[in-house]
C-alpha cells in the first residue's frame, strides 16, 4: 500500500537535513589511510623533539607513482629504486606537478607485503631499523607523501613515504586543484580526498559526493510520490 503524499513530504523534511548534513560531514572527512600514516609519522617525529612536516599532495602524488615503478614486485622494495630522470620523465608529468617546482628527495620508506596492512601496521613495516628510524627523524626534512596501493585490484600491497627539503609553498606544485591521479587506483595523502584502503587496489572515493546524490534522488523520488 503506497504512502499518502503528505506524510511523505514530511519524511523528506525530517531526513533530508541529516542526509546533507552526512555528506557534508563527509566531504570534509580524512578517511585516508596515506593521510593517517603522515599523522602518525608527524606525532612521532614532533614526540621525538623533530619539526612536523608539511603534507604536500604533489608530493604524495609522486609517491603514487613511484610504488608503480615497482610494477607489483615486492622484493626490489629494499635493494632497487626507480631511475631519478622518472621524477622529471615520468612521475610529475602524471601527476599534473609542475617539473620546475620539483624539490630534492631528502629521504624515503617502503614497504610491501601480501596482506593489506593498516596504517599503524604500515608504520612498523616501514620503520623496523636504526636506519629507517634515521631517515624518519631526519632534520633535513620540511616535507612529505604518502602512499599506498595494490596490485591488480589485490596484494601484494605497497606503502611509500617520500620526504623532501622543498618550501611547502613552491614545491611540488600542482598545475590545477589537484594532482591528475586523484581519481586512479591507490591512495596518497595531503589531497583530502576519501580513500577506501584496501578495496579495489586502495582506490580514492568521493563519499560525499554520493551520499549528496542519494539525498536529492530520495527528494525526487518523494517529488514523483505526489
Amino acid at each position: 500500500m503506497a504512502m499518502p503524499a503528505r506524510p511523505l513530504l514530511v519524511l523528506a523534511a525530517l531526513l533530508l537535513p541529516a542526509l546533507l548534513l552526512s555528506a557534508a560531514s563527509a566531504a570534509d572527512s580524512k578517511n585516508n589511510p596515506a593521510d593517517q600514516l603522515v599523522a602518525l609519522i608527524n606525532s612521532n617525529r614532533t614526540a621525538s623533539k623533530a619539526s612536523s612536516l608539511s603534507d604536500n599532495q604533489g608530493l604524495g602524488c609522486i609517491a603514487l607513482q613511484y610504488i608503480k615503478a615497482y610494477e607489483g614486485q615486492c622484493s626490489d622494495v629494499r635493494n632497487k629504486k626507480p631511475p631519478e630522470t622518472s621524477f622529471t620523465e615520468i612521475f610529475a608529468p602524471s601527476c599534473g606537478v609542475q617539473v620546475a617546482t620539483l624539490s630534492k628527495i631528502t629521504g624515503r620508506l617502503m614497504g610491501c607485503q601480501s596482506k593489506y596492512p593498516s596504517p599503524p601496521e604500515a608504520f612498523h613495516i616501514l620503520v623496523n631499523d636504526a636506519k629507517d628510524l634515521q631517515v624518519l627523524h631526519s632534520k633535513n626534512h620540511t616535507e612529505i607523501g604518502a602512499a599506498v596501493s595494490g596490485t591488480d585490484g589485490g596484494g601484494p600491497y605497497f606503502w611509500c613515504v617520500l620526504f623532501s627539503g622543498g618550501k611547502p609553498a613552491t614545491s611540488f606544485k600542482v598545475d590545477g586543484e589537484v594532482p591528475k591521479t586523484a581519481m586512479h587506483p591507490g591512495c596518497f595523502s595531503g589531497n583530502n580526498d576519501d580513500c577506501a584502503g584496501p578495496t579495489n587496489g586502495a582506490v580514492p572515493i568521493s563519499a560525499g559526493a554520493s551520499r549528496l546524490v542519494a539525498a536529492l534522488l530520495f527528494v525526487v523520488a518523494c517529488a514523483f510520490a505526489l
